[in-house]
Parts: structure tokens; sequence; C-alpha cells
């Protein structure tokens, strides 16, 4: 990886574009620390105090702008959602499919309609803050000038980030909105790994400071190592295609694969468990429930940082609530960015075919079933990743920490998209180099 960052800067062109995008990530980071006029920065802090664990990966998501409430605090998480959105239209409205296949002119379209969506999003979200947090004290004078003024910092501040990110796309390297999300989840790193300092470290003898910190390192890349191992397996489904007369001469009949990737969801089913276990706490925040009572009972059952936790085994129910949801996301999200069907009907026009399965619905049939199996195995990689932090969090009563499991797979798929990117680059240049000696 490291070789590969040396040779990208000695292109001019590359280097360019990694400096472009280092100085768009400095302008965000000024950004997330400007505050929204007239917001009490320490109503957050306090709030996230008492809401545990519910919030966490959205904060760590925004870089902490959240709590701070600066006027980032949206961050990009608006646009991710609207991605979601229009992928899912996609599949219910025909003519959305259509546009979508319709090369570079249909995506152009998905993305200002996506884009138009980000900003409806963000202008819900800052009103819904502005207005329901501002009367309980986000907003140090309620009025109305003062709901305008933080829903218009809000709503700007996302719809910035989405152009930054599109910015980093266009004239630097990588993916902007995915080294966005990533710079705002690396900002947060330093942050825990204090807090791990601070509860087995600090004020520790020397023998068992030493031990704790190698076995907090071994933990860390252990688990970047499995997120790797994850991220890049695959099961190669082999195919091959029959011979063609063309002319005089026969082609075709060359072998390839069909690579189904063993984490095929991504990072999107630990996304929507959370999402779904963490939406009810917010609300009850949000209204006041009294804890004590029943439902502020079930609450606790759903708020993760009440999970695992040795004096009060009862609320892990949660947790076997939260695996079962992750399991059928990661199904769910897989059927409608997989089509079996299509697959099978695709290499059938191509004259393709799958070693001793028949062309058709056979093939449909066995690619589903192989589907099933590989979609199994990654959604029980992503519960051990998504589980292992928390259960460290409540055996060992450790305070909120960002650097989670769901954190490390952004991580780590976002950074190797990033070097493969810049690999592709230099190789184009290579090829150009190349073609005009």
């Amino acid at each position: 990886m490291l070789q590969t960052i040396r040779n990208a800067f000695k292109v001019k062109e590359i280097r360019k574009g990694l400096l472009y995008t280092f100085m768009m990530l400095v302008v965000i980071r000024f950004g997330s620390q400007l505050p929204i006029p007239g917001v009490d920065p320490t109503y957050f802090k306090n709030f996230f105090a008492q809401a545990g664990d519910a919030l966490g990966f959205f904060n760590a998501m925004t870089g902490s702008s959240f709590e701070n409430m600066s006027v980032l605090a949206l961050s990009i998480t608006p646009y991710i959602t609207s991605s979601i959105i229009i992928q899912l239209l996609t599949i219910a409205i025909p003519k959305l499919e259509e546009m979508q296949k319709d090369g570079e002119d249909g995506r152009r379209k998905i993305l200002e309609y996506t884009r138009y969506v980000t900003v409806a999003l963000a202008l819900l979200q800052s009103s819904a803050m502005a207005i329901g947090f501002g009367r309980q004290g986000l907003l140090i004078d309620y009025n109305v000038w003062s709901i305008i003024v933080a829903i218009c910092c809000m709503t700007a501040g996302s719809a910035f980030l989405m152009w930054v990110g599109e910015q980093i796309t266009d004239k630097g390297v990588g993916n902007g909105i995915s080294i966005v999300l990533l710079f705002n989840i690396i900002s947060s790193v330093p942050n825990d790994f204090m807090t791990l300092f601070n509860r087995f470290i600090s004020g520790r003898s020397v023998p068992v400071a030493v031990i704790s910190a190698i076995i907090i390192a071994l933990a860390i890349i252990a688990m970047m190592v499995f997120v790797i191992i994850l991220n890049d397996g695959e099961r190669r489904i082999p195919v091959q295609y029959s011979k063609k007369m063309q002319g005089r001469k026969m082609i075709g009949g060359q072998s390839s694969h069909i690579p189904l990737k063993v984490n095929t969801a991504g990072v999107m089913p630990v996304i929507f468990a959370s999402s779904i276990m963490s939406f009810p706490v917010i609300i009850g925040q949000f209204i006041g429930v009294d804890y004590t009572s029943i439902p502020g009972q079930i609450l606790t059952v759903l708020n993760s940082g009440s999970w695992l936790v040795p004096s009060q085994p009862i609320y892990s129910v949660g947790l076997i609530i939260y695996i079962v949801l992750l399991v059928l996301f990661a199904y769910f999200y897989t059927s409608i960015t997989f089509n079996p069907m299509e697959v099978a009907d695709n290499m059938k026009k191509q004259g393709g075919f799958i070693p001793g399965i028949r062309p058709g619905k056979p093939t449909s049939d066995y690619l589903n079933h192989i589907l099933n199996y590989i979609v199994f195995i990654g959604a029980a990689g992503l519960t051990v990743i998504a589980v292992v932090p928390i259960a460290i969090s409540g055996v060992f009563s450790v305070s909120r920490i960002s650097f989670s499991g769901t954190s490390l797979i952004i991580i780590v798929s976002v950074v190797l998209e990033t070097i493969k990117s810049l690999e592709s680059k230099m190789l184009v240049r290579n090829y150009k180099g190349f073609l005009n000696d």
C-alpha cells in the first residue's frame, strides 16, 4: 500500500488529485469546528451521556460534528440515506430501472434525483432537530429566527459535504463520498484510543500496562485482518462460453467466472439493523420516557450500551434481536443488488453456461442456492465484527467507542477501494505512455 502511494506521488496528475483531496478534507475539518449560531454545544454532550451507545455510530459517521453541533452536524448521512432510497426505488419503479440501464445519461439523471432527495432529507432532519430538540434546550433562545438559522446551517452543511464528495470524485482520488465518510470516522479514532488507554493502561503497573497494550493491539490487528478477509472473500462460479462461427473462423469458447462476494451486502445490514434498534431509543429520549417504567425497560433492551453487561444479563435479549435483524437485512439487501434470474438470462443470451448446469432456470436456481449459502457466511462474519466491540464494551464497562467493527468495515473497504483506484489510474497512464511511444 505504501509503495502504491509512493509511486502515485511520482505522477503529476495523480499527485495533484491527492493534494486536492487532502485540501478538501482540511476544509471539512475546519467546518466541523464551526458551531451553529444560537445553539448550546453542551446539550448533545449531555444527551449522549443519557442515550448511551444509541447514537455512537451516527456520531462517528459525522466525525463528532453531531455531538458538537457544528454546521456539518448532519454530515453526509442524508446523502447515504438518499442513495439507499433511490436504489430501492429503482426496483419498484420501472422508469428508474430503465434510466439506470441507460448508460451515462441515465446515471446522471439518477444522481440528480439523489441530490434533490438529499436536500429534502437534510431539510426534514434539521427541521425536526431544530424544532424538537430546540424547545428542550438545544437552542439558547427558542424563537422563529433561531430555528430558521439552525435549519439553514445544517441543511447547507449537508449539501456542502455532498458537493465536496462529488468534487473529490471528479478532481481528486477515489469515491469522494466514501472518502469523506472514512475521514469522519478516522477523526474520532484518537479519542477512542484515549478511552482505551484510560480504561486499561493508565494507572496500572508497568507489566500490566504492557500486557494490556499488547492485547489491545493484537485484538485490533486481528479484527482488521478478519475484515480484510471477509471483504475480499469470494466464490468464483466457472462459466464456459460456446464457440460461434463468424465468417470462416470460430470465435469465443473462452472460460470465465462469476465472482460472488462473501460479504455481498457490505456494511449496509449493520447500518440498517443499528438504525432500527437505535430509532426507538432516540424517540424515547426525545419525549422523555421514564426508564423505570415498562416502556423505558423495553428501550433499555434496545440500547446497545446495555447488552452483555454481567450485572444485567436480561437486557442482552436486545442483542439477539439485533443479530436476527442483521441476518435478515443481509439477505434482503443482497436480493435487491443481485438478481440470479437476470444473470442467468444474460449468460444464456451470450452463449454462456455453468459446466454441469443447464442454461435458464436451472442456472438461476443454482446461483440462488450458492448465493443463500454465501450470504449466510457473510452475515455470520458481519455478526462477529459487530458483536465483538459490543461485548468488550459490556463486559469491561468501556464507554462508547466509535472505532467499532462497523467502522472497521468502512475503513478497510474504502482504503482498499482507494488503493485500487490509484493502481488503475497508474496502469492507465502506463498504457497511454506505451501507446504514445
